[in-house]
C-alpha cells in the first residue's frame, strides 16, 4: 500500500443486529464477563466495576447508552477493555466478530443529523463483505459529567 492511502484495523462487534467497530489499537484485551461490584447509586451508563488484575475498571453498558433493550442471552456477552484518552473502560458487547482492515479513503463520514440519534458517538461507517460497520468514537462515549462519574466510581 502506498503511504498516501493509510489503512486502519478495526475490531468488529455486534449489539443485536447492529454492527460496530473500534480501532484495534484502542483495545487492550477482550475478556469474558467478570463478577461486577455494584455502584452505591444507580448509574445511567455504568453497570458497575470489575477487578482486572488489581485495577478497578468501570463497565459501560453500550445497550443502555444507545437506548437498546437487554441482550437475548446475557451469558454470551464479552467485555472489550479499551483505553480512552483519560480512562480505561470495559465495554459490554454481544459478540466480538472479527478484525477487518479498511482503507482510510473507504471510511464514510457519519450522517449529518441533529436529532440526537447517537451520531455523536460515531467517527464514520465502512463496508466489509457487504456489511455496514459503524465506527465508534470511543472517546465520545464519556461526556464531561460521565467522566466525573467514572472518576468518582474508581476513586472510591
Amino acid at each position: 500500500m502506498s503511504s498516501d492511502n493509510p489503512v486502519i484495523q478495526l475490531a468488529c462487534f455486534s449489539l443485536d443486529e447492529n454492527l460496530f467497530a473500534i480501532d484495534i489499537m484502542r483495545i487492550r484485551e477482550i475478556i469474558l464477563p467478570q463478577k461486577l461490584s455494584a455502584l452505591p447509586r444507580s448509574s445511567r451508563i455504568l453497570e458497575g466495576v470489575i477487578n482486572l488484575r488489581g485495577a478497578v475498571i468501570p463497565v459501560m453498558n453500550l445497550r443502555k447508552l444507545f437506548g437498546m433493550p437487554g441482550p437475548a442471552n446475557p451469558k454470551t456477552t464479552k467485555l472489550l477493555i479499551v483505553s480512552l484518552a483519560r480512562q480505561t473502560l470495559a465495554l459490554e458487547v454481544d459478540t466480538v466478530m472479527e478484525i477487518i482492515t479498511v482503507s482510510a479513503k473507504d471510511i464514510k463520514p457519519p450522517l449529518n443529523t441533529t436529532d440526537g440519534i447517537g451520531m455523536e458517538f460515531l467517527l464514520g461507517a465502512c463496508l466489509s463483505d457487504d456489511r455496514v460497520f459503524m465506527i465508534l468514537d470511543i472517546d465520545s462515549l464519556l461526556g464531561q459529567s460521565e467522566y466525573r462519574e467514572v472518576v468518582r466510581t474508581v476513586s472510591n
